[in-house]
């Protein structure tokens, strides 16, 4: 494709080059040029694309777009934004590969993955075939890879839609991380149905305050949903009336304990699943899952109004959403003949862990021992106010290391321990290595409890400060229950 016909799509644009110089492909990243890339210097958190310029023309580079002034000799495409022109150039080149897709997108601090997966079942279950690009996987029909990021920069995200429109996927399902708005890699992406779970504490080192953290959010209602669009918004959460006014096209609303367009009825909660009534726009419908917990039923309920939105009959959708058995990381249980439970699950902040541990709770086990850390390099302040909420619901803490990344892990301990204090907890411990911490809360769990094992969910790595290792809560806690005797009585 000629460059100039390509960035003829940008806003005050500067071309300092050819414009008949044919482009191939879009790329961001200097190790992944080829001969006919345009390379996009994108000047990142920690590092700067723009030294990699000369690497990116060696490389076979044709020309360089950026926001810094042309260097002499080198074509150049100058622009004001250079993350809005990677989307728009990576579209563009690849033939605009979403406007062929019915786009789907979940934002909220928790509860993205579960309801992207539930909407991705009702689709399927109604014959369509579908996309689906998340924290755990991106998955285009059958096929799957496990996911580098939540949401791809944007000229990986253009790849995977061009990779569906290619199968034959209608349509995207996505979790939209409030990262990938500020940062622009949905840049032009038109929204048929925004969904809305909830925003409690998290990526306060990135936004720096909750407003700005919503201010991400927002974009996705106010701007990338199409006027002709629908919005999922939970009501419960205190900024659900907010969003509401901000939103374009048609909101419903949704809830588990108070009024709304969506509303949960006589709800049941059990080992085996979950169970309640739903009052919806187009009537009222039994619903049953296998999925466990309370706040599984705002995800259902969240994942049935996007497929109604989306012109799923309401029993295909229900269909859909009960076959899902669960999802990876999620609430997941292992088990090995073990005569009490374990539980894996992702919960990183301190509203996610609440929500599991009460989850867990009202699941009546004998006792809750639980084992967590906070991760290194990220928000900070969430860190003694997990320390709090695991001290308050577990009758036991084995407090560890999560991915410490540069920071040292008895440091982030230290903090979390700060938040312990007056907690109701009869034990705590401190066992720095993550396996280790593992080993031990399972050797102390006795007949009828819960070992919930938080932080890392669906992760199959743990990130150190020198080097990232294979790790997997789900298969350490397979290995260790398999060393231990199968126990009855205790």
């Amino acid at each position: 494709m000629r460059l100039g016909d390509i960035v003829a799509r940008l806003r005050d644009v500067g071309l300092h080059a050819d414009p008949d110089l044919e482009v191939s492909f879009v790329c961001h990243d200097s190790r992944h040029v080829g001969a006919g890339a345009l390379f996009v210097a994108i000047r990142g958190l920690t590092t700067d694309g723009n030294r990699f310029v000369d690497a990116a023309r060696k490389k076979g580079g044709v020309a360089i777009v950026s926001e810094e002034p042309p260097q002499a000799g080198v074509p150049w495409v100058r622009v004001p934004d250079a993350r809005e022109a990677l989307a728009v150039l990576s579209a563009a080149v690849l033939g605009d590969p979403a406007s062929s897709l019915t786009l789907v997108g979940v934002t909220g601090t928790n509860g993205k993955t579960t309801t992207t997966y539930l909407i991705d079942a009702a689709l399927r279950a109604a014959g369509h075939k579908v996309g689906l690009v998340g924290t755990v996987q991106y998955r285009i029909g059958d096929s799957s890879t496990d996911a580098v990021r939540t949401t791809p920069e944007s000229s990986d995200l253009q790849v995977l839609f061009r990779e569906m429109v290619e199968a034959s996927c209608s349509h995207a399902v996505l979790e939209v991380s409030s990262h990938s708005l500020t940062l622009e890699r949905v840049h032009g992406c038109a929204f048929a149905v925004a969904v809305f779970t909830n925003l409690t504490r998290d990526h306060l080192d990135f936004h720096g305050d909750m407003d700005a953290y919503f201010a991400a959010k927002r974009i996705l209602f106010d701007t990338l949903l199409r006027t002709d669009g629908h919005a999922i918004v939970n009501v419960e959460d205190d900024r659900g009336p907010e969003l509401i006014h901000a939103s374009r096209g048609k909101v419903w609303t949704y809830a588990v304990d108070r009024a709304a367009d969506l509303h949960a009825e006589g709800v049941a909660l059990s080992l085996e699943g979950t169970a309640f009534r739903v009052r919806t726009p187009m009537g009222v419908f039994d619903v049953k899952t296998p999925l466990l917990g309370r706040f599984n039923v705002a995800n259902v309920l969240a994942a049935f109004g996007a497929s109604l939105a989306l012109g799923v009959p309401p029993e295909v959708a229900l269909r859909g959403i009960a076959s899902v058995p669960g999802i990876p990381g999620r609430l997941e249980r292992v088990a090995a003949g073990q005569d009490f439970s374990v539980i894996v699950d992702y919960a990183h902040t301190d509203d996610a862990l609440k929500n599991l541990l009460e989850t867990v709770r009202e699941l009546q086990p004998r006792r809750i021992v639980t084992v967590f850390g906070c991760g290194g390099d990220r928000d900070r302040t969430k860190r003694p106010l997990m320390g709090n909420v695991a001290a308050r619901l577990s009758d036991v803490v084995v407090v560890t290391s999560d991915n410490p990344r540069s920071e040292p892990p008895e440091a982030i301990i230290e903090e979390i321990l700060r938040g312990m204090n007056g907690g109701r907890t009869a034990e705590r411990h401190v066992v720095v290595d993550r396996r280790d911490a593992i080993a031990k809360a399972l050797e102390m769990a006795r007949t009828g409890d819960a070992v919930v094992i938080a932080g890392k969910g669906h992760e199959k790595y743990q990130v150190l400060r020198d080097r990232t290792i294979p790790f997997d809560d789900r298969q350490v806690a397979r290995d260790v229950l398999g060393r231990l005797s199968v126990r009855g009585g205790k």
